[in-house]
């Protein structure tokens, strides 16, 4: 009976049900569920018990409509500003990584400017948006200031720290081949940072949609901020809201494809961490 146990212990664990795609069902199913959950709320607050007027938070079904009334407006807005996130998280994250190479290699570099990055990230974004109209004038670029504002810092600090915190058995085997400085960049403190620096990544995509709606509050381009403040200067709050859900459903799929990015890109992440 104790040997029959014993097997029986030692059988392995079958691996966790996945699709064909490699997906698990829970990673669907629980999201929708949490959705459905969420939409539930805000109806029985908005609807259901009359807890909040509508003029502030229109009900779900208003917001619907609205989204289908306006399809043809909220769509190529919508289209502008996945756009303008995008290429603003692009241009944070190579001058973010960049400027966290630059205060990893020397710790003079980094006494000098990091006093600096901290005080223009404690400063409220916000407040430059008056004033970026008249420094860059009108179009993309104060959209595109704005989401650099709000995105770099993260992506620095995560690029610094990833590179500054190399393992030291790692450190010690480089040193031990002779490695020149570039090859040890290369081959060792690089790839133990990017976990860090996608961290960071991570942090920034949903920054780089606020600061794209931000940005747009503040220029000619009509992109869902635009919208926005459109819709609600006449009145119309349940279109209004309509394009804010369209502006946290695109940051909802920003951040599962550079998740999924993260994922091909550093296979060897999940293979040598524990998984919850």
């Amino acid at each position: 009976m104790a040997q029959l146990t014993a097997t029986r212990t030692a059988e392995p664990v079958p691996p966790a049900v996945r699709s064909r795609f490699g997906v698990r069902p829970s990673a669907v199913a629980l999201p929708a569920l949490g959705l459905v959950i969420a939409v539930a709320a805000w109806w029985l607050v908005t609807s259901g018990l009359h807890l909040i007027h509508p003029a502030t938070l229109p009900p779900p079904q208003a917001v619907w409509h609205g989204l289908i009334e306006s399809a043809h407006v909220l769509l190529p807005a919508l289209g502008i500003t996945v756009w303008m996130t995008l290429l603003g998280f692009l241009l944070s994250t190579a001058a973010g990584v960049l400027i966290g190479m630059a205060l990893a290699a020397s710790n003079r570099v980094e006494r000098m400017f990091a006093p600096l990055l901290v005080a223009v990230n404690a400063v409220p974004k916000i407040a430059f948006g008056p004033l970026l109209v008249v420094a860059v004038g009108w179009g993309q670029k104060p959209i595109l200031t704005m989401v650099f504002l709000l995105c770099f810092f993260p992506i620095v600090l995560s690029t610094a720290t990833g590179l500054t915190t190399t393992p030291a058995d790692l450190a010690e085997l480089a040193r031990s081949w002779n490695a020149s400085w570039w090859q040890s960049f290369r081959k060792v403190r690089l790839p133990a940072a990017l976990p860090q620096i996608f961290v960071g990544l991570k942090v920034a995509m949903p920054l780089a949609a606020i600061g794209a709606v931000i940005g747009e509050f503040y220029s000619d381009k009509p992109g869902l901020g635009y919208q926005i403040l459109q819709y609600n200067g006449v009145g119309d709050t349940a279109t209004a809201w309509a394009a804010i859900v369209l502006v946290a459903i695109m940051s909802i799929l920003l951040y599962s494809a550079l998740t999924l990015v993260e994922r091909l890109a550093l296979p060897w992440v999940r293979a040598t961490t524990s998984a919850r």
